[in-house]
């Protein structure tokens, strides 16, 4: 079967990106973006495999503006100005991109994952932030995890409506920031440390 005119990987990657944030991430399948293009499913199979591959873009997708967003935001900064940098640009594309957030945080074939120079510069660039707190080894791992839990659930809970109460999430979220800069700075470096 021949490509249809107009469609690229490219083009159907992105279409799925933004039905996502449109219907959830969960809701993205090959017959909803066909439809958007106003083809039939089989005209997708030219340029991508299957839903699981159509998804594992829009994560490597959404993976790549995510660190385009966090090295943005920290250039030029170090220490707790990274860290603040780096988590404000995490919690705004969550917000902002809920359903290509989402995308970023599936479990993706690990080949692919390996393969994807977005996900390897993300983990670069928390492991450049982590660098001013004098993390190494399991300590940045460690550390790393902690970082991403708490973006993760913070920005999961606001963004579901999960905060009720009457204090500003704004002002929560900057106090979290400033203990985490706490926290990173008496991190223990390995097991012998405690």
């Amino acid at each position: 079967m021949a490509p249809r005119a107009g469609l690229t990987a490219e083009r159907i990657t992105r279409a799925a990106a933004e039905l996502a944030d449109d219907i959830g991430f969960d809701n993205v399948t090959l017959a909803a973006v066909a439809k958007r293009f106003g083809v039939k499913d089989p005209s997708l199979y030219s340029h991508v495999r299957n839903v699981r591959d159509l998804r594992t873009r829009v994560a490597l997708l959404a993976t790549g503006e995510l660190a385009d967003r966090i090295a943005a935001a920290v250039a030029g900064r170090s220490g707790k100005d990274a860290l603040v940098a780096f988590a404000n640009a995490y919690r705004d594309y969550a917000r902002e991109f809920p359903g290509r957030y989402a995308a970023t945080q599936s479990a993706i074939d690990p080949a692919a994952a390996a393969d994807s120079l977005a996900a390897q510069r993300s983990i670069e660039l928390t492991a450049a932030m982590l660098r001013a707190y004098d993390l190494h080894d399991e300590a940045m791992i460690d550390a790393s995890r902690l970082l991403r839990s708490t973006f993760h659930g913070y920005a999961t809970l606001e963004t579901s409506g999960g905060f009720a109460h009457s204090r500003a999430t704004d002002s929560s979220w900057a106090r979290i920031l400033d203990a985490l800069h706490l926290l990173l700075q008496q991190w223990p470096n390995s097991q012998e440390d405690r």
